[in-house]
């Protein structure tokens, strides 16, 4: 079979043989045959020598995602053995997990693609013109690997525009014997989870953060009768897991009142309720409030303190541009977080930008522990759980880091 040929200039060849699957319209010397966009083409380096194949997209700043890196047809059957591959992987590390990300895009070879699972149904995500054209064939190989309940698209993805897509929601397949509510109730970890596939952040929930939540709550385990913090809860996925492993009194805060709502109600489902209180507001001015100055410039002595102060914010950052910018704004949660820990109390911190590594948000977390002069103790480092697999020659598919440190007092 014979495919539109992608010339790459010399000297932009070895990062794609590394395995980024990326190819700029700067990386490109010339295009033969014209392709249309969305249409599998192959990459050659300036000596002609195959690279791989990928699909075209003239309208993208991202020209070509490269896909393969043998000669293969793109059919169904490609999506089958990718997908079969992805899912041997899931099996083989989450053996016991019913709700896991079965592809996620680049760290299983699938560039723009996203694919959750919950307990059976599927949520999938197209963010690349290529793969939004190939989701019949994507659907089809669904159907037939994981025999799901349910496939729906959540295709509200702010990388869409920028392929020249359109937003899109709809059931793309129904078994006959299920009935059409999206709101269904999956178990994370020890708690019941009520989740609504047609709402609520990426494709329901935050499934990256599914092993963080229970590794935060052992923190819990170990303590006598903590009072907790949960700042930016969004659904409550920390707030319900630390309350479930012992927390006397959890306050959570976060701006988006429908995510509040689903909190409330897991708290209920799971008994939870009277340990919980929900804050709708923003997390820097709430903090603002309680750590407010006396006119001697010492913290308010009567505030609330807190045995375990958890900070997981959206990303601050979509470019390196933006990232001075971006520690700044990390510099200033932790700066007033850190003056309402108690002594001995532990922080538990996340950062889910890509562009911002460990060592630069741990350095942001230690600058502001040596402006409000306290000693962090490191007690815990978090990471992606294995169905967000890390490929280090793509630097994008490792994002999320954390960090939980005790606060010494000598």
């Amino acid at each position: 079979m014979t495919w539109p040929t992608v010339h790459l200039r010399h000297g932009e060849v070895q990062r794609i043989q590394a395995g980024h699957p990326w190819v700029y319209s700067r990386n490109i010397q010339k295009v033969t045959q014209e392709p249309e966009d969305g249409d599998v083409v192959q990459v050659r380096d300036h000596r002609r020598r195959f690279l791989g194949l990928g699909f075209f997209n003239s309208k993208s700043k991202i020209r070509v995602r490269l896909i393969s890196r043998s000669k293969l047809e793109v059919n169904q059957s490609f999506f089958e053995m990718k997908l079969q591959t992805a899912l041997n992987w899931r099996h083989k590390h989450l053996a016991d997990r019913t709700c896991f990300r079965l592809v996620n895009a680049e760290s299983d070879g699938l560039s723009g693609l996203i694919v959750d699972n919950y307990d059976g149904v599927l949520v999938v995500q197209t963010s690349s013109l290529g793969m939004d054209q190939r989701l019949p064939q994507i659907v089809g190989a669904l159907k037939k690997l994981m025999s799901p309940k349910r496939i729906l698209e959540r295709n509200d993805s702010t990388g869409r525009r920028m392929e020249g897509l359109e937003e899109r929601h709809s059931i793309l397949y129904e078994c006959e014997s299920e009935d059409s509510n999206t709101e269904m109730i999956v178990k994370m970890n020890d708690l019941d989870w009520r989740i609504d596939t047609k709402k609520g952040h990426k494709t329901a929930a935050y499934l990256d953060q599914y092993e963080n939540y229970q590794q935060v709550a052992n923190l819990v385990a170990r303590m006598d009768a903590p009072k907790v913090l949960d700042c930016f809860s969004f659904m409550g996925g920390f707030a319900l897991h630390c309350a479930k492993a012992g927390a006397t009194e959890v306050t959570a805060i976060d701006q988006s009142e429908d995510a509040l709502d689903a909190a409330t109600s897991n708290a209920q489902l799971n008994g939870l309720s009277q340990r919980c209180e929900w804050v709708h507001g923003n997390v820097f001015d709430w903090l603002k409030v309680m750590t407010a100055k006396k006119d001697n410039d010492e913290a308010l002595e009567d505030g609330p303190r807190y045995d375990l102060i958890i900070l997981d914010p959206p990303s601050f950052t979509r470019s390196r541009a933006s990232v001075p910018d971006a520690l700044r704004g990390y510099k200033e949660i932790h700066l007033r977080a850190m003056r309402l820990l108690k002594p001995d109390g532990v922080m538990a911190t996340f950062c889910c930008s890509h562009h911002i590594d460990p060592l630069t948000f741990e350095g942001t977390v230690l600058s502001a522990a040596f402006d409000n002069r306290c000693t962090l103790r490191r007690v815990g480092t978090y990471g992606q759980p294995a169905d967000h697999p890390i490929v280090p020659s793509i630097p994008e598919t490792e994002y999320l880091k954390g960090f939980a440190y005790q606060r010494l007092e000598y």
